[in-house]
């Protein structure tokens, strides 16, 4: 059995056929050079399939699933709410935290935002290929940048807040309900007084310091992450 993993957007299930893409052929077939006959996996949120190669044709890999490897699976929706940054640092935030299990990425436009504009079609790219790589099934939405306003409006989650300024170092696991668990990370500049205060007044939120020292926003984004995870898992 390959260890090759590809995401499929579309329906997958026992004994079908369907052709992959350009891109993902032109891996299979010039980066692996696999060849017709060979099996690799193919997935998405429903599951995970074991696929034959039928036919490459003319750039195009046609395939057939074989057998299911794994059924859909459910997990705690684990959300992360972040101030956008430069795209090199903001890709690898993106890539770890996709491989720590976010299902949902929320760009946040802060009053000390720096990088107003997101590439959500490269981030798409991230998100799947870390799933790939880490062997989940659900890949993580991105949503489009939105004020602080309009995101605590329009959610219903259990918000853990990242609080330089705060004192608590324990998350409270019997506070958490059935919500979306959702991490929110300010801008590299920080959080504003008056958004520090618009957060802090949200029903279920925590104030969480997650470390003495003042942290990258990539680096504060694993450790939350990491921490969270211990918590309820």
């Amino acid at each position: 059995m390959s260890n090759i993993r590809l995401f499929f957007s579309r329906t997958l299930s026992t004994d079908m056929t369907d052709i992959l893409d350009k891109s993902q052929s032109h891996y299979l077939t010039k980066v692996m050079r696999i060849k017709e006959s060979e099996v690799f996996s193919i997935f998405n949120q429903n599951g995970e399939w074991e696929a034959k190669i039928l036919k490459i044709s003319k750039g195009n890999v046609e395939f057939k699933t074989i057998k299911q490897l794994r059924k859909k699976e459910s997990s705690k929706e684990l959300w992360l709410a972040f101030s956008p940054i430069k795209s090199n640092y903001q890709n690898f935030m993106i890539q770890k935290a996709t491989e720590l299990g976010v299902t949902k990425f929320l760009p946040i436009i802060f009053d000390r935002t720096v990088v107003r504009k997101i590439n959500n079609e490269r981030l798409e790219k991230i998100v799947i290929e870390a799933s790939e790589q880490s062997n989940r099934l659900n890949v993580p939405e991105i949503e489009k940048a939105q004020n602080l306003k309009k995101f605590l409006k329009s959610n219903s989650i259990d918000l853990i807040f990242t609080d330089l300024n705060s004192n608590n170092k324990k998350i409270e696991k019997a506070k958490f309900s059935n919500k979306p668990i959702c991490i929110i990370i300010g801008p590299e500049g920080d959080f504003s007084e008056h958004e520090r205060q618009e957060i802090l007044s949200f029903k279920g939120v925590q104030a969480l310091k997650i470390n003495d020292n003042i942290l990258r926003s990539e680096t504060a984004v694993i450790s939350a992450i990491s921490i969270i995870n211990y918590v309820i898992n």
